[in-house]
């Protein structure tokens, strides 16, 4: 019995009833309209631009879920400010490759874009990328030693040049004036800043990628308010995806496709298990929201030009991770303070309150409560996240803008997250942050599973999607010339080729419009004996 709770008769007509024959069949069928469909889309079309491709969402437009501008904080996800990423290890060193890796992964997504600005597919890089300061900032003795130390690491990778540090509250009073103004006391600040971090709004790339593709493109069709009921593995290995019309009274379609990718967000679990490929089983989910403090007072949004991360509080997850940002949403800027965590069972913001429940099956209930009782210190913060008052919220914010006025802030709700829970030899079951794409083994089902950094690395997960997807393909001198050509840096490694690092941001950045001042060779000295980082992506 695959479902832990599915009933062995069937309970309604409905339920009951024979789906349909299909009606076409296509290439690529692609579930969800958010940037992972819109980005791996946007690669099948130019490496194969007769392949048909089938877009379905469920919501009258794409990008309205976790891709939304409002439902994510629009950090360029580079590593450059996120201390959860640079943890301090037993022996008191910084462990920097997870870093390594994020900034690499985020230099193929600024190529990807800007390769698509060239073939006027994306437009006008302003809407949906700018430059924002990306820093750290915190305080106290033992806290600023840490971002001293993790500075100095970080000068040891080429990707990370160009880093400013600093413990002088009048240098750090002139990069962020809201974070230093009527703040009391004596006590040890310091904080790091990379000039040329970004904000992105991933739901701008995702819309433009998608009308593009819809516009330009015969052998692509996007389906708006169309939910996947079910997908079934055909006897010739393609798959049978049943759709349900919801403008239409719910009737039900389906089409054959040679590949499916589910790139539904939280809502991609669900659609994978009814694959029925071996391979999902272990894997649950385990919800979280979140929500803002957001602020349009332009007075004080021009005081700001930065995304400012902070330390997550002891026995916080690194979902906690507080932020002040300057956000560049539809043209207009503002300044969004948190996340501050919420607790539903629904696995998309637009979802049903049964989505966890209906997860549930006797592969991955166990691993779902081992990990929740490994995981007892989640539980805590949630509980406490879930009791907090604005005040509260005001307080926490006052901890970065300390004359902030609760009459400019105002609470705005922003995605729902679905983290990973999979199957563990040891443990019986882990709760993993970030993402993973898992695939059949032939190749022609894949689903992405999880979060952050999520949005910022889509090109750099649909390559490696891509790779895993379509082995042969891949090896090919037609494949291999085009992906040179969309990501210039592909088959080489940025980190430790700093020649490279300058020459390929200098590319992406004017084709973005971005500012990037390449860093000489000589502007740090480094120890012979600090080993090479290796980034793996």
């Amino acid at each position: 019995m695959k479902k832990l709770l599915l009933p062995l008769l069937c309970l309604s007509v409905i339920s009951c009833a024979k789906q349909p024959e299909p009606e076409k069949t296509v290439d690529v069928l692609l579930i969800g309209g958010g940037i992972m469909s819109a980005t791996l889309g946007t690669y099948l079309t130019e490496l194969e631009p007769t392949w048909t491709i089938d877009l379905y969402e469920r919501l009258d437009q794409v990008a309205d879920e976790s891709s939304n501008a409002w439902n994510n904080a629009g950090t360029g996800h580079s590593a450059l400010a996120e201390l959860n990423y640079t943890p301090e290890k037993p022996d008191g060193t910084i462990d920097i490759s997870k870093a390594v890796a994020i900034n690499e992964s985020f230099e193929i997504s600024k190529q990807f874009w800007a390769y698509q600005v060239e073939q006027r597919i994306l437009n006008n890089p302003k809407s949906f990328i700018n430059n924002v300061p990306h820093m750290s900032f915190v305080w106290g003795e033992k806290n600023a030693a840490f971002l001293k130390k993790r500075y100095e690491t970080l000068q040891h990778s080429t990707l990370f040049r160009g880093m400013e540090f600093s413990e002088d509250p009048a240098k750090i009073a002139e990069w962020v004036p809201l974070v230093m103004a009527e703040r009391q006391g004596n006590e040890k600040l310091a904080a790091t800043r990379v000039a040329f971090g970004t904000d992105v709004n991933f739901g701008e790339i995702t819309r433009q990628l998608v009308d593009s593709l819809n516009s330009k493109t015969d052998t692509f069709n996007l389906h708006l308010q169309h939910e996947v009921r079910d997908i079934v593995r055909n006897d010739d290995g393609t798959w049978k995806v049943v759709v349900a019309d919801l403008a239409n009274g719910e009737k039900e379609i389906a089409v054959n496709a040679r590949f499916v990718f589910i790139g539904a967000g939280g809502g991609a679990l669900k659609l994978l298990q009814k694959s029925g490929i071996p391979e999902a089983d272990g894997y649950a989910g385990f919800p979280v929201g979140g929500q803002w403090l957001v602020t349009n007072n332009e007075e004080l949004v021009n005081q700001h030009q930065a995304k400012v991360y902070g330390l997550a509080s002891v026995g916080s997850p690194p979902m906690s991770v507080p932020h002040l940002d300057t956000r560049v949403i539809d043209g207009k800027k503002a300044l969004l303070f948190g996340p501050f965590a919420t607790f539903s069972t629904k696995f998309l913001k637009n979802g049903s309150w049964t989505d966890m429940f209906g997860s549930l099956t006797t592969h991955n209930v166990m691993p779902m409560a081992n990990a929740g009782l490994d995981n007892m210190s989640l539980t805590t913060y949630l509980m406490g996240q879930l009791v907090q008052s604005q005040d509260d919220r005001m307080d926490s914010l006052r901890n970065y803008f300390p004359a902030a006025k609760d009459e400019d802030w105002r609470l705005l709700q922003a995605g729902q997250r679905v983290q990973i829970i999979k199957k563990d030899a040891d443990k019986g079951g882990v709760l993993q942050f970030g993402t993973e794409v898992v695939s059949s083994e032939d190749g022609s089902i894949a689903a992405l599973l999880g979060a952050s950094p999520g949005a910022s690395t889509a090109a750099p997960i649909m390559l490696h999607l891509l790779e895993r997807t379509f082995k042969d393909k891949l090896q090919s001198e037609a494949w291999q010339a085009k992906l040179k050509e969309i990501i210039p840096s592909y088959g080489q490694k940025l980190e430790g080729d700093l020649e490279l690092t300058n020459k390929t941001r200098a590319w992406s950045s004017e084709r973005l419009e971005l500012t990037f001042t390449p860093v000489a060779p000589d502007t740090v000295e480094l120890e012979d004996n600090v080993p090479a980082v290796e980034a793996t992506l």
